[in-house]
């Protein structure tokens, strides 16, 4: 004796509904489909569980006896489908999220912090730590990443924003040093630059203009200061030490403030993407999917802001 948990379901409903007929109709299925069934589990089980005729059925005792099991089966999946219902219309659970420290102090405190005030039943655990988490073996729901991203099977990711770059110093430090009038004059200047994952420094690759017209500078001046952080990079700059290359994104509230200058304004770093990098998996939780959410608004309306005050600094 093997009953099928499905078919003990089904005989659930077919005493909830008081026929074939509607019970077929309920779960969508033909009710020849529905009486075999309900006839097979019989067999199984070796008793009748229902007496029909052509007008009701009746529980027979074995019946039931059966009928109290299957109604708490029956009564369990409701509840599993209700859970997943209202997890679907109200966000829960823990929520595990690496990204950049920088990035989460600098751009995103705003929107995580709106988050944690929408969504009162999410725990949110955010690592912003500068290591490279492994999202599966680690138990992390989503990880905000920067620049290219490795082939991984196991993950999918989402575009979230496209960061652009420039060179930024202190006005001070200009006025001291002379502003550069071309891209090989920063060879002369002490540079505040980025530590790459593999402990060398990373060279600024420029380029100016469009199309055919299109002029690349690459190069790296003798004197220079490594940091793996961008803020750091920044604090540096606005205390005169060197040039710096960052996103706009984060020099924009020192540019806002005066603390900081565009350096060769019509010359550009490539644009780095940050990513959301998440678990390959088919449906994604209501709390990481609105947290995704949250994060792509605010790094967009960073975007446009940043944007605009690139353009005004080109202009001028």
């Amino acid at each position: 004796m093997n009953p099928d948990a499905d078919d003990l379901l089904l005989f659930a409903r077919v005493v909830e509904a008081g026929s074939f007929s509607r019970a077929a109709e309920r779960v969508q299925w033909p009710k020849s489909t529905v009486s075999r069934r309900i006839a097979a589990l019989e067999q199984r089980l070796g008793e009748k569980l229902l007496q029909r005729s052509t007008r009701s059925l009746a529980l027979t005792e074995f019946g039931q006896g059966m009928m109290e099991h299957a109604r708490a089966l029956a009564a369990e999946v409701d509840n599993a489908l209700a859970l997943a219902q209202h997890r679907r219309q109200k966000p829960t659970g823990r929520l595990r999220v690496s990204m950049p420290g920088d990035l989460a102090n600098q751009l995103l405190a705003p929107a995580i912090a709106a988050f944690v005030t929408a969504y009162p039943e999410v725990a949110l655990e955010l690592d912003l730590s500068p290591r490279r988490v492994d999202l599966i073996a680690e138990g992390f729901d989503l990880a905000i990443r920067m620049g290219d991203l490795p082939e991984d099977s196991q993950l999918a990711a989402r575009r979230l924003a496209t960061f652009t770059s420039g060179l930024y110093a202190a006005p001070a430090y200009l006025q001291a040093q002379g502003q550069p009038a071309q891209a090989a004059d920063l060879l002369k200047l002490h540079a505040l630059m980025i530590l790459s994952r593999s402990g060398e420094p990373m060279a600024w690759s420029l380029s100016q203009g469009d199309g055919a017209a299109q002029q690349h500078w690459q190069g790296m001046p003798a004197r220079r200061t490594l940091v793996n952080s961008p803020e750091t990079l920044l604090r540096l700059a606005c205390a005169g030490v060197g040039v710096t290359a960052v996103g706009d994104l984060f020099a924009r509230p020192y540019v806002e403030r005066g603390e900081l200058l565009r350096v060769l304004p019509d010359w550009c770093l490539a644009p780095a993407a940050c990513w959301a990098v998440f678990p390959e998996r088919r449906l994604m939780p209501l709390r990481t999917r609105l947290f995704i959410e949250a994060l792509a608004t605010a790094l967009t309306d960073a975007a446009g802001a940043s944007q605009r005050l690139r353009s005004e600094g080109a202009a001028a």
